[in-house]
C-alpha cells in the first residue's frame, strides 16, 4: 500500500492518495474519519481546466451541476457532500450526549439494585404489578416476577459485537441479552477494550446463579422521575459492560458509522447498512482503512426497511437498536414506521429529510400530504412548519404501537431538516398526542397572521385522593373564521402538524456543555453548532431549567395546558389548570444535576408560541419602513410579552403576544415613527385592512364589533324570536350605541373596563387595543435579545461557498 500526500484543502479536493488491491483512491478526511474515493479514469485526456480533449471532445457532457450552479468538485465514485459536515458534527454530539445520558440511567439503576437487590421500592408514578402479573411474580418467590412476563427472551452470551464485516455474521445475535432481563449463560462480557468483566451480585454470587428479574423493566427510572424505560438489562451487569447499538440505515460511504465508532467511545456495536453491494464493499474498505475492529463495526447489504423489521421480530426484540440514524437522499418518510419499531424503549431516532421542496413548499402539496400526513404552510414560517410536519409523521407512526415521542432537537438547516427524537413505550403518553396536534388557519395571501386549532383538548383535574388525572375531549371548532380577522383576506388550512415543543432545552443545554470537550480542528463547524444550539435552547418559551418549580413540572408561560382554542379563556380557569399541573407527581422536567439523567418535558404541554414574526415582513404589509428588531422587541416586552429568536430565519422574533397586539403595535409604529404617504394603502389590500382597525377609527371599530356580535346570535334571543328577528334586534342595539358615542372616550358609555392586563393572551376588544401604551424601547429590546456580551456567535450560517446545495448522487463505479 502506497500513499501520497498534498497540501490542497481537503474540503474541496484531496491530493492524498492510497492504493488498495491495485486501485488508487483519494482520501477525504472529516472529523477523525477518512473515506476513500476511487479516482475515476479519464474519458480521454483530462487537462487542467477539466475540459475533455481527444475524439470524444465534441460530444463531451457539460460539467456536473448541483445546488443551482457548476462546481469544480471532482467526480465522485461515492457520495460525499462537505456542506453536510455540520449535520454529521451535530449528530456526533447529539448521539454522544444521548449515550452519556443512557450510561447515567444505567448507573443509577445499577446502584439501586446494589442497595436493595431483592426489594425494589416503587417511587411515585411507578407502574406496579397488577392482576395476573403480580400474582405470577409472587408465586415465583422473593417478590420477583416470573421470567418471561415482560417480553423476556433467551439471549446468548453478552458479546457487544460481531466479527464479520461482510454482513454474513449477526452482530446483534452476539450482543448482550440486555433487553431480555435474563442472566447470561456465562459470567464474562466483552467491553470495547477487550477486557472481560465478571458480573456478580453485591453478596459475591455469580450472575449465573441468580434468579432472573425484570422488575427494573417495569419500575424503570421512576425514582428519577422518568416515564420511559430505555430497556431491560442484565440485573447484575455494570453500566459500562452493557452495549449501545447503533444502526446507520442508509450508510452510502459509511462516513457516519466511522465517525460514530471513532468519536463516541461509549458505542459498542455499529451496523452500516446499504442496499447497494458496491456501497457495502466501499464501506467495508473504509472500515479497513480506518483500522476499526470487526467486533465494533459491521457492514451489511440489505433493504433498510426489511432489516429493521427483521430486527424488530428477532429474538423477541432483544436485538433492537439504541440509536437509528436515517439520512436518505430525499424524504425519510418510507423508513419511519420500521425505524420506530426497531428502536429499544427510550431509544434515539435521528432523521434527515432533504426534500425541502416538498415539506416546506406549496409546489407539491399533494405529495406533502401523502408523505407527511399534512399540508405545508406558505410564508416565512414554511420551514418550521415543515419540521412540525416531519415530527407529526414520526408521532403518528409511533402512536400506532403505543410509542410516544419527545423531540430533543429539531432544526431546519440549509436545504434540509434534521430531528433527534426519543421514542418511549408509553400508551399513557400517547393519549396526549391529539392535544399536541394542531391545524393552522394561515393568512398566507394577506397579512401573514395565523391562528392555531388543536384537534383535541387535554385538561388536568384532581380525583378524590388529590391525584392529578387528565381528561381528553374534542376541541371547540373553529378557532378562526373564513376571513382573516386582521386584514379580511381569506385564510387557508394548514396541517395537521406537531404542536408540541421542538426541543428539550435540558438536552440542548447538555449538548452545549459537551462542546467544551470537542476539538475545533476536528469539528470544523463547532462555532456554528454553538450558535445554533444556543438559539434552539432559548427558542421554545418554556421555563428555563433553573426557573422550574421544585416539583419539577414544566408549565407553559401562559399558565395553561391546552383547551383546544387559545382565545377566550378567563384567568381563573388558567390558574386552576396551572394548579392542577403543579400538583402532578411527575418530576420529569426538573433541572437535572450533572450526575442525573436528562429530564423530559411534560407530555401534556404544547408549544405556546409556534412560528415567528419577521419585522420587515410586517412592515411590507403596511408599506412602511421596518422597525428594528430591538424596537419591536422593546415594544412587546414593555407590554408584558416574551420574545426570543427562531433558529430557522435570521431577524426573526418569536413571541407569545397575540396578533391583536402585534398589529396594534405595528399600527402605532406607522403613527409614531413611519412616514407613510396618504393613499398608499389601496382599498382591498391587506395593508388597508390592517390600518382600517387603527385606534383613530375607534367608533367605527366598536360598531364593527357590535355588528359581528349581533350576527352571532343565531336565533338564540331571550324571548325565543327567530334568527332573523335576533339579528334585527342586535343590529338595532348596535346602531343605538354608535349614535350615543362621541369622541374616543367610550369606556363609560359601554360600561366596560378598558384596562389591559400585561401579557394577556386573551383576545382584546377595540377599546382595549386603543388603550395599549406602545413604547418602542430599543434599549429594552436589546437587553431581551439574549446577546452575549463580548462574545460573537454564528447563529445563522451564510452560504459556505458559491452554488452549494444537496449535490447529485454518486455514479456507480460498477
Amino acid at each position: 500500500m502506497a500513499a501520497s500526500t498534498g497540501d490542497q484543502d481537503a474540503s474541496e479536493k484531496s491530493t492524498r492518495t492510497v492504493d488498495y488491491d491495485g486501485k488508487t483512491y483519494s482520501i477525504v478526511k472529516e472529523g477523525l474519519a477518512e473515506i476513500l474515493n476511487l479516482k475515476a479514469a479519464p474519458r480521454g485526456a483530462n487537462n487542467a481546466d477539466n475540459s475533455l480533449t481527444g475524439p470524444g471532445a465534441a460530444k463531451a457532457k457539460k460539467p456536473k451541476h448541483y445546488g443551482g450552479g457548476v462546481e469544480d468538485a471532482p467526480d465522485q465514485s461515492v457520495f460525499y457532500n462537505p456542506i453536510q459536515q455540520f449535520n454529521r458534527d451535530l449528530s456526533v454530539l447529539a448521539i454522544k450526549t444521548f449515550a452519556e445520558d443512557l450510561v447515567l440511567i444505567r448507573k443509577k439503576r445499577h446502584e439501586r439494585r446494589l442497595k436493595n437487590p431483592v426489594v425494589r421500592d416503587a417511587a411515585p408514578g411507578a407502574t406496579a404489578f397488577k392482576g395476573k402479573k403480580r400474582k405470577a411474580a409472587e408465586e415465583h418467590g422473593n417478590g420477583r416476577p416470573n421470567p418471561g412476563i415482560a417480553g423476556e427472551s433467551d439471549g446468548g452470551a453478552a458479546v457487544p459485537g460481531a466479527t464479520d464485516v461482510t454482513g454474513t455474521a449477526d452482530a446483534s445475535t452476539a450482543a448482550s441479552t440486555e433487553e431480555s432481563g435474563q442472566a447470561p449463560e456465562k459470567n464474562a462480557s466483552q467491553i470495547p477494550n477487550g477486557n472481560a468483566i465478571e458480573h456478580t451480585h453485591s453478596n459475591g454470587a455469580s450472575a449465573a446463579d441468580a434468579p432472573a428479574s425484570n422488575v427494573q423493566a417495569i419500575n424503570d427510572l421512576v425514582s428519577l422521575g422518568h416515564s420511559y424505560r430505555p430497556e431491560a438489562v442484565q440485573p447484575n451487569s455494570t453500566p459500562q459492560a452493557q452495549p449501545i447499538r447503533v444502526l446507520d440505515a442508509l450508510s452510502a460511504t459509511g462516513l457516519r458509522a466511522i465517525r460514530y465508532a471513532k468519536e463516541i467511545p461509549l458505542l459498542t456495536n455499529i451496523v452500516a447498512n446499504d442496499l447497494s453491494p458496491s456501497a457495502t464493499t466501499s464501506i467495508a474498505l473504509n472500515f479497513r482503512h480506518n483500522d476499526l475492529p470487526a467486533s465494533k463495526v459491521r457492514a451489511i447489504t440489505s433493504d433498510a426497511i426489511l432489516h429493521m423489521h427483521t430486527i424488530t421480530g428477532k429474538n423477541n426484540g432483544s436485538e433492537k437498536y439504541h440509536v437509528i440514524d436515517l439520512d436518505p437522499y430525499g424524504t425519510a418518510a418510507p423508513f419511519l414506521d420500521a425505524a420506530i419499531q426497531a428502536l429499544v424503549d427510550g431509544g434515539l431516532l435521528c432523521v434527515t429529510c432533504t426534500d425541502a421542496g416538498i415539506f416546506a413548499s406549496l409546489g407539491f402539496l399533494e405529495k406533502t400530504f401523502s408523505q407527511y400526513g399534512g399540508l405545508p404552510m406558505k410564508g416565512s414560517q414554511s420551514h418550521e412548519a415543515g419540521l412540525r410536519l416531519i415530527l407529526h409523521a414520526i408521532a403518528t407512526s409511533a402512536a400506532k404501537y403505543g410509542i410516544a415521542i419527545e423531540p430533543l432537537l429539531s432544526l431546519s438547516i440549509d436545504f434540509y431538516a434534521r430531528v433527534f427524537v426519543r421514542a418511549k413505550k408509553s400508551p399513557a403518553e400517547v393519549k396526549f398526542l391529539a392535544g399536541k396536534t394542531m391545524m393552522v388557519y394561515s393568512c398566507g395571501e394577506g397579512c401573514g397572521s395565523w391562528t392555531t386549532q388543536y384537534v383535541g383538548q387535554t385538561k388536568p383535574n384532581n380525583d378524590k385522593k388529590g391525584n392529578t388525572v387528565y381528561r381528553y375531549s374534542q376541541a371547540l371548532a373553529p378557532s378562526a373564521t373564513q376571513l382573516c380577522e386582521h386584514c379580511d383576506y381569506k385564510t387557508h388550512l394548514v396541517g395537521p402538524m406537531w404542536g408540541g415543543p421542538l426541543h428539550n432545552p435540558f438536552f440542548v443545554q447538555k449538548m452545549i456543555d459537551g462542546l467544551e470537550d470537542l476539538d475545533e480542528e476536528v469539528y470544523g463547524t463547532m462555532k456554528r453548532m454553538e450558535g445554533m444550539l444556543m438559539v434552539a435552547r432559548d427558542e421554545t418559551l418554556l421555563p428555563e431549567p433553573e426557573s422550574v418549580e421544585s416539583n419539577g413540572v414544566a408549565k407553559e408561560q401562559d399558565g395553561s395546558i391546552t383547551d383546544g382554542v387559545s382565545t377566550g379563556e378567563n384567568q381563573s380557569k388558567q390558574n386552576e389548570e396551572e394548579a392542577a399541573l403543579q400538583s402532578s407527581n411527575d418530576e420529569r422536567a426538573a433541572p437535572p444535576p450533572q450526575s442525573q439523567p436528562i429530564a423530559s418535558i411534560h407530555p401534556s404541554l404544547h408549544d405556546p408560541t409556534p412560528f415567528f414574526l419577521i419585522p420587515s415582513t410586517l412592515a411590507r404589509t403596511l408599506h412602511c419602513v421596518s422597525p428594528s428588531d430591538a424596537a419591536l422587541r422593546g415594544a412587546l416586552t414593555h407590554l408584558g410579552y416574551q420574545t426570543t429568536r427562531s433558529h430557522t430565519k435570521p431577524g426573526s422574533i418569536r413571541t407569545d403576544a397575540p396578533f391583536d397586539v402585534i398589529w396594534e403595535v405595528m399600527r402605532e409604529w406607522v403613527r409614531q415613527r413611519a412616514d407613510v404617504k396618504e393613499g398608499v394603502h389601496t382599498k382591498g389590500t391587506a395593508g388597508a385592512g390592517v390600518m382600517r382597525r387603527d385606534r383613530s377609527r375607534l367608533r367605527e371599530n366598536l360598531f364593527r364589533e357590535d355588528i359581528e356580535k349581533a350576527l352571532q346570535i343565531r336565533g338564540r334571543s331571550s324571548d325565543g324570536k327567530e334568527e332573523l328577528e335576533g339579528w334585527k334586534e342586535g343590529i338595532e342595539a348596535a346602531l343605538y350605541r354608535v349614535s350615543k358615542r362621541t369622541g374616543n372616550d367610550e369606556s363609560a358609555i359601554d360600561g366596560k373596563d378598558a384596562a389591559v392586563p400585561k401579557g394577556t393572551k386573551q383576545r382584546l376588544t377595540a377599546l382595549q387595543k386603543s388603550k395599549l401604551e406602545v413604547i418602542f424601547d430599543e434599549k429594552l429590546g436589546r437587553e431581551k435579545a439574549g446577546l452575549e456580551v463580548g462574545k460573537k456567535l454564528v447563529r445563522y450560517q451564510m452560504n459556505p461557498r458559491k452554488n452549494w446545495g444537496p449535490m447529485t448522487k454518486a455514479r456507480d463505479s460498477g
